[in-house]
């Protein structure tokens, strides 16, 4: 590594190359809507009230979209600082939502959300991890950072349709979808709560989960800067070569590396089937899991970063059918 780029000023590279790369994104699609004929600042101007009203709520569900991108943008930062590319949150998320289906199929009658929401925690980021390629290919770990990724993920996604689709939609669901879980075993709407307590709020699949995002990212900031592990993965991301040299055992941190990666991929079954859904349903990735590797990038690979970069993220999901109608010829 260049003596240039290791002395590079850490605002340069976390706040800097961001709002420059967020500026020219800006200046594109202003040309783009100047094409089709209209204002780049009223159209941008309805984007962001869509993103951010209450009224019709435009800020819970950006809130909501920006909850799964920090599951699976932590997810891939954490990948990055070990020098691994994990292309394969959509398939973790997928066998994690599996295993929060299946647990909540089977004791969804007998616990409450106060036992079962921690079961489900543990639950979909262990099946995350065992979902992601170190996990499944922890006996050819020597070669995990070089296998393809997006082959694991293929298999898995298929594993989870073949799951839903020929056995759990059979009891009590439809064709494609899980029965709908028993509504004291999930975590319910913020629009629910309020209205337990008296008040309205729009409806919007905006959940607890948020919370644990924010908590997960704190988590990974401990983890990658403040702890011996952490150390040692950003050594071996750095140079495999001399992480050796320093005694750690590179293999053993590209499975750990890896499995926390698709663990956190994993937890973002927790919003979507625990959360959301309150079911098993065909495709609740959303394509969520890819996303998250332009939330890494614009981060910087650092948890703040992929906070703020998931909200930017979430705003334009939700803020994009309005965007698309104003800019229509």
């Amino acid at each position: 590594m260049s003596t240039s780029v290791q002395h590079t000023p850490s605002w340069v590279k976390v706040a800097l190359v961001p709002f420059i790369q967020l500026a020219l994104a800006l200046v594109i699609a202003s040309l783009v809507v100047l094409l089709v004929g209209e204002s780049p600042v009223e159209a941008f101007g309805v984007m962001v009230k869509g993103a951010t009203n209450l009224e019709f709520g435009g800020l819970s569900n950006t809130l909501y979209y920006a909850t799964n991108f920090v599951f699976t943008g932590l997810a891939v930062a954490v990948a990055f600082h070990a020098g691994m590319f994990n292309i394969g949150g959509e398939g973790q998320a997928y066998i994690a939502g599996l295993g929060i289906g299946v647990l909540m199929l089977l004791l969804d009658d007998v616990l409450n959300v106060w036992l079962m929401a921690p079961l489900a925690i543990l639950v979909s980021a262990a099946f995350g991890a065992v979902g992601s390629d170190s996990g499944i290919l922890a006996g050819k770990a020597w070669f995990a950072h070089r296998c393809d990724n997006d082959y694991v993920q293929l298999h898995c996604v298929r594993c989870y349709g073949y799951a839903l689709v020929d056995h759990i939609a059979k009891y009590g669901g439809n064709s494609t979808d899980s029965r709908y879980f028993n509504p004291e075993a999930v975590f319910p709407k913020f629009y629910e709560l309020a209205q337990s307590y008296g008040f309205e709020l729009p409806f919007s699949l905006l959940n607890p989960t948020v919370f644990i995002a924010l908590i997960t990212a704190w988590l990974v900031w401990l983890l990658l800067f403040r702890s011996r592990l952490g150390y040692a993965i950003r050594v071996v991301g750095q140079n495999q070569i001399a992480a050796t040299y320093a005694g750690i055992n590179t293999q053993k941190i590209i499975i750990i590396a890896m499995a926390i990666s698709g663990g956190l991929a994993g937890l973002m079954a927790l919003n979507e089937v625990f959360g959301a859904q309150n079911r098993l349903i065909l495709n609740f990735t959303g394509g969520f899991g890819f996303i998250g590797i332009a939330v890494a990038l614009m981060g910087r690979n650092h948890p703040v970063g992929v906070i703020l970069a998931s909200l930017l993220f979430g705003a334009l999901y939700q803020a994009e059918p309005s965007f698309s109608s104003k800019c229509q010829v």
